[in-house]
């Protein structure tokens, strides 16, 4: 994939409507190190994370990416998964403390696919490789959503919906709703590389995707 259009400019796409989590708490790390398939530790405020949430027969409950902000941790992911996320990561709060609250209206996001990043005062930049490409998202306040889009137009070239599908279907990039669903292993949709770490601790569903990685191999014992 080309990191821009036919007239070989750079290119961005609005990616507002996607649901967010914020996760707070001093057991906020650990606990959710413990849902996700990647290592955490890979996640900062200004790089995200790719991860997938499974169920205990390690089947997909949902396709994320997460950054740090300050003390608490940002989830996203696609639209429809705004209550089935944040009802399946609350399950598992027990004795932890962690507090979850849905900030999907609270921020806006426009990912921009280019090598540099945007300029700083467009908003929060965070690299995110949402295309298999080096791409930043850009972080505001949902009432400064015109404004910034204004000025990445004056930049950017900007694609809208059909075309930013059209470039993840030619990556071969499965997406929630569509290739992905409740009933697929991340490994069925190629989604190995770069969303499951092997080397980290426990999470919700791991014995099943060790064990299809190295099926005469015993899985780890649980590690924080």
């Amino acid at each position: 994939m080309t990191q821009g259009s036919e007239t070989g400019r750079a290119c961005f796409l609005d990616v507002s409507t996607r649901a967010k989590l914020r996760i707070t708490g001093t057991d906020r790390f650990r606990f959710l190190n413990g849902q996700i398939t990647n290592d955490l530790r890979k996640a900062s405020e200004t790089v995200a994370v790719e991860a997938c949430v499974l169920n205990a027969k390690g089947k997909l409950n949902a396709h994320i990416f997460i950054a740090a902000l300050g003390e608490s941790l940002l989830i996203d992911a696609e639209p429809e998964l705004r209550e089935t996320l944040r009802a399946r990561l609350e399950r598992y709060v027990i004795a932890d403390d962690v507090q979850m609250e849905d900030v999907t209206d609270k921020f806006s996001i426009f990912h921009v696919l280019t090598e540099e990043p945007p300029a700083a005062d467009s908003g929060r930049i965070v690299s995110a490789r949402r295309f298999a490409a080096t791409g930043w998202d850009i972080w505001n306040d949902p009432t400064r959503h015109d404004v910034v889009r204004n000025e990445l137009a004056s930049a950017y070239l900007f694609i809208d919906f059909a075309a930013a599908d059209l470039l993840r279907i030619e990556q071969g990039l499965p997406r929630w709703g569509r290739e992905l669903t409740d009933e697929i292993i991340p490994i069925e949709a190629n989604l190995e590389q770069r969303t499951i770490d092997y080397e980290k601790g426990c999470y919700i569903g791991q014995e099943v995707i060790s064990r299809i990685k190295c099926p005469d191999k015993p899985t780890n014992d649980c590690a924080d």
